[in-house]
């Protein structure tokens, strides 16, 4: 079964984007920014929508679904 995988942190990075920072500007909390981050949970397309628009990117070049490896 496929995992999503993000590039939530390494945009952050990229702008100089704290976690408390990227909440504020997605409207979510910082433990949810952490938890995307950390691939302990699964946004919505919502979130997911939100936190594109913060970085002015395609949903899909911030999340991606990608094969497990066994």
């Amino acid at each position: 079964m496929p995992e999503l995988r993000n590039r939530l942190k390494e945009l952050r990075a990229r702008d100089g984007i704290n976690q408390t920072q990227m909440a504020r500007l997605a409207g979510i909390s910082r433990q949810t920014v952490s938890l995307i981050e950390r691939n302990e949970y699964t946004p919505s397309i919502v979130i997911a929508l939100k936190i594109a628009q913060v970085f002015k990117e395609p949903v899909e070049s911030i999340f991606s679904l990608v094969e497990e490896e066994k």
